[in-house]
């Protein structure tokens, strides 16, 4: 089934960002969004997975919203030397077939938790990941949605602030430039939005896409652990 392009009334990078992040990353007005218990069990039950997983800790990479998980086997494959973590909110969606063919890779574990709390709790423990990947997040394109996408919500900061490569993919262009933009205001580093062209799509949203002639598009940045500009 062909997928629908991207519809917004929204022509460009929101006017609202700038001023939206620099009052998250605004340290006199701290996100305090209190920590359930149940994402905190997942939090550790992740992270003893991956200290488990060799006698060092692997570098790690976060597959955050990782869906069912054909993302986070995709990783584990390309990047045999580290552990991955694929996080996602819904059961469901977890616990659905992947498509996947041959043996699954072991350097990786999947958990259901909320990603605002997860991100939290990985900078609480100072555990930074070599590398995270926002892959397709909902882009909650009207206009008013701005601080319910991940570069608009409270939570960003904490993203910036755990460093590693960072890379954001969408099929709307707009989304991707709006986090280029926030990480650049946050990071204090240039980030650009280019276009990402693949025969070898790693998620089923990227394999749809894809099929339905969509344009792709993505960010990337390296930064160092808490390489942000909160004042």
């Amino acid at each position: 089934m062909n997928s629908l392009p991207i519809t917004s009334s929204q022509t460009g990078v929101h006017e609202h960002l700038s001023a939206l992040l620099a009052r998250h990353a605004n340290a006199a007005t701290p996100f305090r969004k209190p920590v359930t218990d149940y994402n905190r069990r997942a939090f550790e039950e992740s992270i003893a997975a991956w200290r488990a997983a060799g006698a060092a800790p692997l570098p790690l990479i976060l597959d955050t919203g990782c869906g069912v998980g054909l993302s986070t086997l995709n990783l584990a494959t390309q990047f045999p030397d580290h552990f991955v973590i694929g996080i996602d909110q819904s059961e469901d969606r977890l616990g659905r077939n992947t498509q996947w063919e041959g043996p699954q890779p072991d350097n990786l574990c999947f958990i259901r938790a909320d990603l605002v709390d997860y991100w939290r709790l990985l900078l609480d423990a100072k555990i930074f990941p070599a590398r995270q990947y926002l892959l397709y997040p909902n882009p909650w394109p009207k206009i008013g949605h701005l601080a319910r996408r991940w570069h608009g919500h409270a939570v960003f900061p904490s993203i910036v602030a755990l460093g590693g490569v960072i890379e954001c993919r969408s099929n709307w262009l707009i989304y991707v430039e709006e986090f280029a933009a926030a990480l650049t205001q946050l990071s204090g580093q240039a980030t650009a939005c280019e276009a990402y062209v693949t025969d070898a799509p790693i998620t089923p949203f990227e394999r749809k896409y894809l099929a339905s002639g969509h344009a792709l598009w993505r960010c990337r940045t390296e930064l160092s652990p808490q390489q942000s500009h909160i004042g």
